[in-house]
């Protein structure tokens, strides 16, 4: 297609758009209303996503060691450990450390309760603090770690494997659920907003039928008549698009500078705009601008046929 062919049938576009104004406000209004819920419930299951990552990431194994175990043999077990494909990260914690970080996790209010247990008298045990790579190979891990003792003959220089066995499989078939459902709901409404946005737009090019009509009868092309509404399509949903993407993403990080900042919601971390709008302005323009030219090309085809 010639250059200047392409320029008019922008031209033509741009002109249809303003023309029959009216009814591209209507349609750009379906295109940002049924986005707009798309991406809300978008950056909702974005963030229940990464919610659940949070909490099957904070899944650890607590490994207490025995009385007995000298420096050595201590140092032996923590390369073992090492060694097991699905451990990510070791660390050490004395039975000190432990009894401070119980201190600390316990509060202020809760200090006198540990009067007394201090050097020889403190009852925790040394312990290995686990981290996995991936949260759901946690029990594949501990049955390796309490394995050790099946190798170190009569001694057993791990007194326990802790994980929160049965808590942690009940957690993940709950996330696993929560994903699942918020794919499913997400699906849903792409198919709706699909639904909604190109039959609003039929309704426009269904309003011109006598327009296209009137072209056919004059001798114009399908290709001739057809062009100006594919960009007419395509710049309904572009703009559409793009103003619901805008007011959603400035809104979102609102949302989130107010949440952990003015709420005081620490421990809750929302995806940032950084990791989240990216992916929500592709999809949702590339949805909007698709509809858009689906609808209108789908329409026009009907009446070409006279």
């Amino acid at each position: 297609m010639k250059s200047r062919t392409v320029l008019r049938h922008l031209r033509d576009g741009f002109k249809n758009i303003i023309r029959n104004g009216w009814m591209s406000f209507a349609s750009m209004a379906s295109i940002m209303i049924s986005l707009f819920i798309l991406g809300v419930f978008l950056l909702l299951a974005l963030n229940v996503n990464n919610l659940a990552d949070q909490i099957e990431n904070q899944v650890q194994i607590r490994v207490y060691l025995d009385v007995n175990v000298d420096e050595a043999q201590r140092a032996q077990i923590e390369q073992t450990i090492r060694n097991i494909p699905e451990v990510s990260k070791v660390t050490y914690v004395t039975k000190e450390e432990g009894l401070q970080q119980l201190r600390d996790s316990m509060g202020e209010d809760s200090k006198d309760l540990f009067d007394g247990y201090d050097n020889e008298n403190n009852p925790l045990m040394d312990s290995f603090t686990v981290e996995v790579f991936d949260p759901h190979t946690i029990e594949s891990a501990a049955q390796q770690i309490s394995a050790i003792n099946s190798s170190s003959g009569d001694s057993k220089p791990i007194m326990s494997v802790k994980y929160g066995k049965g808590t942690v499989e009940t957690l993940f078939k709950i996330t696993n659920i929560v994903r699942n459902v918020g794919l499913v709901l997400v699906l849903g409404l792409v198919v709706t907003a699909m639904f909604l946005i190109s039959n609003t737009i039929k309704m426009t090019i269904v309003a011109r039928r006598r327009e296209i009509g009137i072209m056919k009868l004059v001798g114009a092309t399908n290709s001739f008549i057809r062009w100006p509404f594919f960009i007419e399509g395509a710049l309904i949903g572009i703009v559409g698009s793009g103003i619901t993407t805008i007011v959603l993403l400035v809104g979102y990080s609102e949302l989130v500078r107010t949440t952990q900042v003015g709420l005081g919601l620490m421990m809750i971390k929302l995806v940032t705009i950084q990791e989240s709008g990216k992916l929500v302005a592709v999809l949702l323009i590339g949805l909007g601008t698709l509809i858009g030219i689906w609808g209108s090309t789908l329409s026009v085809r009907k009446y070409l046929k006279v």
